[in-house]
Parts: structure tokens; C-alpha cells; sequence
């Protein structure tokens, strides 16, 4: 028996921004691309040319939405569960910042992101919300393909629990700004087909 063809779903990290460039956790301030985001997002379009995507879902936030449209994508919804992490107390800040306060090596993956002042959302809820969404596209899947544009830590758990992998293994999945990468089924199993493209 042959595989029939599915579509795959693509996950586009959002271009640079000054935060993602100078390694701020970048949860909730909606920040805008740099010059060179832009011109990230641009060189995506030529890698989206030839697909039939049955579906673009983008995170509300400008980062995104302004990706999708520079990688010449029709986005079809605007969906929330593809907000980026909340980092609490943590935003805006780097990973060294935060080790040097806590006096130890911190990671959003292994201690989460709630301060004693300000809770940040955990990585379990995270992967409820990331279910959901490919809940939602699982089912497009045999018409075509389906992009989802969105944040760097939130498409790295969702590419973990579309591997059956716990949120936090999306440790395992760096996406840089402006690139993207390519879930897919061999045998009928889900698979990673090709990462940290573009």
C-alpha cells in the first residue's frame, strides 16, 4: 500500500526584530521588524512559491502578520493560540541577564517564567494551546498545505507536540528570526522534513 500525499504544515519564525536581535525574550510587547526582518521575510516568499497552501494562520502580533505578508502568504486567520510565550517578569530581558541575577544558568525550558512578582505562563499551557491549533489544521492537511507564522518558542513547542514530544523538548528546536521549517508524515507518522530553512 502507497502513502497517499498530505499536505505539510510549514512554521515560519517572524523576522528580526531589535529584541530578537539582541536576544530579548519578546512575549507580549509588540514590537515591528527591523530593515533586515523585512528583508528576511522577503526572501521567504521565493521558498512559499509552489505550494498550495489551504490555510495561513498567523499570530496576532505585528511581527508576524507583517512576515506573512512580506513572504507573500494570504493569511485566512489571525489566531491567538500563536502568541508567543508570556515571559512574565522576564520580558523584555536576556537569557544571561536572568542567569546572572538568579546567581545559576537559567532556561525558560527547564524553569518556566514566573517571577516572585510576575507569574508568566507555563510551558504545559503552552502545549495545550499549540494542541489546539494543529487540532485545527490537521484536517486541511489532505487538501494541501498549511502555514503557520508566529514566534520563535511557541512554533518550537509546537513542533515538539507535533512529534508527540513534551512542550519543553521544543528545547531541542532552534528557529532563528526569518527562517522556518517543514512538518510532514512519513508512513503516517508525523515527522520533521526539513528545519531552520531559508
Amino acid at each position: 500500500m502507497f502513502d497517499v500525499r498530505v499536505g505539510e504544515v510549514v512554521v515560519l519564525r517572524h523576522g528580526q526584530t531589535e529584541w530578537s536581535r539582541t536576544g530579548q525574550h519578546t512575549g507580549t510587547t509588540d514590537l515591528p521588524l527591523l530593515p533586515e526582518g523585512e528583508d528576511q521575510a522577503r526572501s521567504l516568499r521565493a521558498a512559499m512559491t509552489g505550494r498550495r497552501f489551504v490555510e495561513v494562520r498567523v499570530s496576532p502580533m505585528q511581527r508576524a502578520r507583517r512576515t506573512a505578508e512580506l513572504a507573500g502568504l494570504a493569511v485566512t486567520d489571525v489566531d491567538r493560540d500563536l502568541v508567543e510565550i508570556d515571559y512574565g517578569g522576564y520580558e523584555g530581558r536576556t537569557t544571561a541577564d536572568i542567569s546572572e541575577e538568579l546567581g545559576r544558568e537559567w532556561s525558560v525550558w527547564r524553569d518556566g517564567s514566573t517571577t516572585a512578582d510576575v507569574p508568566g505562563e507555563a510551558m504545559a499551557d503552552v502545549g495545550t494551546r499549540v494542541d489546539r491549533v494543529l487540532d485545527r489544521v490537521r484536517d486541511r492537511l489532505a487538501d494541501g498545505d498549511v502555514a503557520l507564522v508566529a514566534h520563535g518558542h511557541v512554533l518550537r513547542v509546537l513542533t515538539a507536540r507535533w512529534l508527540g514530544l513534551a512542550p519543553e523538548a521544543g528545547a531541542l528546536f532552534a528557529l532563528p528570526a526569518g527562517r522556518y521549517g517543514v512538518l510532514g508524515h512519513e508512513h503516517g507518522r508525523p515527522v520533521l522534513t526539513g528545519w531552520a530553512l531559508g
